[in-house]
């Protein structure tokens, strides 16, 4: 809201009914001030008040205005932005659509499609067309001056024994050919070609093949990393989204803590007064009362800061979350766990993968002791002063094989060998932990559930223990400490059965990660066993 000329002097002059103020400006020249800008404040009894040197000209106005209406701005653009009430699955879906990381997921899986594609294309027939220009050195000719010279005098030398009317007609025609010069030309230096090529593969001892099953593996490997992505992405989230409430809950926990034992202390300073109990008890509840306001600026500080970890995983997004905490009473054993996670874990398919990429390296290595048999044409499509001598198409088979190249075929096969090998026992490895993680996790998960049914029993009896207590000082039978003690308890319950319900879908969200079925906690929440926990 901009302030208006008005209501910053009558505020400067201290005047408080500025709505209704009449502000004038005369000259005090007895007191040499200058012009002096005055309001009648009508809330102080039609009283004057007057300040000098306070508009000097219209310009000044004007200056007011922009200066608060900048300050208005920036107040504004410093407010946080509105936060939005969402639900588990809509802050994922949310995630999702903004989250970096998947982004360059997504567009590794598209990249690797398109590179199964182009190996498919390995196996088409390649095709062509290109041209050329030429200057050559020199004319292509052969040049037959010298036969000619033979020619014609072995000719000549035939003559006289000829009758003289056939040398006559003989001499007649070799003179002209004589005459002529016997060079001719097979192709001018300067030349232009145009034409197309075909190779079409017919053996290359596999290599095709491989490439092929390379580029489907490579896929699936980019598919189990966008999994693996997303299932990290959905844990983080959940240690996130529930990490706000479990704050927020805290901090009304702890609010409460303070709010009672204020009234507690309100209490013993009034039987310190009258007598009734000794100044330790009023001392030790002001103590507790310190203790529990600083439990709640940590438990304060602690909400914003995840309440800021939870925007950043929305994408700058501030989110109020709605879905509850929960646990699940009857989750699975820990075998249907294991068994999902030998088919699902996106490491543990990464490795298999890698252990199939090695697989057709072998292949590879060993292709290259194989001839590669391809066949090929060519055709010439425009020619300009190229010989008629020369061909127009042509079609054949080739083939090439190495015999020797220093010993490099059988290393790198030797090498490729080993590497398989090596990602084999890795792979072995990799089972076996994820094997033990699943245990763990699964553990982990089922000590928060049994925690939290431990917890229920003692907030049940902290809850009534601290009612017991409360009659009891009314009766005077218990001390100030004593319910304070009791009050502080019931907190202390509240809090850990809420940890307890944290810690479960922490656990719960990371076993289903580890088996590849992150997407599955949205189910747990809707299960008809799932309990929902709140403070």
């Amino acid at each position: 809201m901009l302030f208006s000329l008005k209501q910053v002097i009558c505020q400067r002059l201290g005047a408080s009914g500025w709505k209704s103020a009449i502000c004038t400006t005369y000259h005090h020249r007895r007191a040499r001030l200058g012009n002096m800008m005055c309001c009648l404040d009508f809330s102080k009894g039609a009283e004057w008040v007057c300040a000098p040197n306070l508009q000097r000209s219209l310009r000044m106005k004007r200056i007011f205005i922009l200066v608060f209406g900048a300050m208005n701005i920036l107040c504004l653009s410093a407010q946080e932005l509105p936060e939005r009430t969402m639900t588990f699955d809509e802050a994922l879906s949310e995630m999702f659509d903004n989250n970096m990381a998947i982004r360059a997921a997504e567009s590794g899986v598209r990249a690797a499609k398109q590179e199964r594609r182009a190996a498919i294309g390995l196996r088409a027939p390649t095709i062509a067309v290109g041209g050329s220009y030429a200057w050559l050195g020199d004319d292509v000719a052969i040049d037959l001056n010298g036969v000619k010279r033979g020619v014609t005098k072995s000719i000549v030398g035939l003559l006289p024994a000829l009758e003289p009317a056939l040398g006559g007609a003989l001499q007649g025609v070799l003179g002209p050919l004589a005459a002529q010069n016997w060079e001719f030309v097979l192709q001018r230096r300067s030349l232009v070609s145009i034409g197309g090529t075909i190779t079409v593969p017919i053996f290359t001892g596999g290599r095709i093949n491989v490439a092929n099953r390379a580029a489907r593996i490579g896929e699936e490997m980019t598919q189990s990393e966008l999994q693996g992505v997303q299932g990290s992405l959905t844990t983080q989230l959940v240690e996130r989204y529930f990490g706000v409430l479990l704050a927020r809950h805290a901090v009304e926990v702890r609010r409460q803590v303070v709010e009672g034992l204020s009234r507690h202390l309100a209490d013993a300073r009034a039987l310190e007064a009258n007598g009734m109990i000794a100044a330790s008890e009023r001392l030790y509840a002001e103590y507790k009362v310190a203790e529990a306001e600083r439990d709640l600026r940590k438990a304060q500080y602690a909400e914003r800061t995840a309440e800021e970890s939870l925007a950043n995983t929305l994408g700058g997004e501030r989110a109020l979350p709605v879905t509850a905490m929960f646990v699940v009473e009857s989750p699975e054993e820990v075998e249907f766990f294991a068994r999902q996670a030998l088919k699902g874990n996106a490491l543990l398919r990464q490795a298999q993968l890698q252990q199939g990429l090695a697989r057709e390296n072998v292949r590879l290595q060993r292709a290259d002791f194989f001839p590669q048999v391809v066949a090929m044409g060519a055709a010439s499509f425009y020619n300009w002063q190229v010989s008629d001598l020369l061909p127009r198409w042509a079609v054949g088979v080739g083939a090439n094989f190495k015999i020797f190249n220093g010993l490099t075929r059988e290393y790198r096969y030797s090498a490729a060998r080993h590497t398989l090998h090596s990602v084999e026992s890795a792979v072995a490895k990799a089972e076996g932990d994820i094997a033990l993680l699943v245990e763990t996790l699964h553990a982990a998960m089922m000590n928060s559930l049994a925690l939290l049914r431990s917890v229920d029993a003692s907030m049940n009896f902290a809850r009534e223990y601290l009612r017991s207590k409360r009659v009891a000082f009314t009766e005077g039978m218990a001390t100030s400490s004593d319910l304070i003690d009791a009050e502080l308890n019931l907190a202390k319950s509240r809090i850990e059965r809420l940890e307890a319900a944290y810690q479960f879908d922490v656990a719960l969200a990371r076993l289903l990660e580890s088996v590849g079925a992150s997407a599955e906690f949205s189910n747990y929440i809707k299960r008809t066993d799932a309990r929902v926990i709140t403070f």
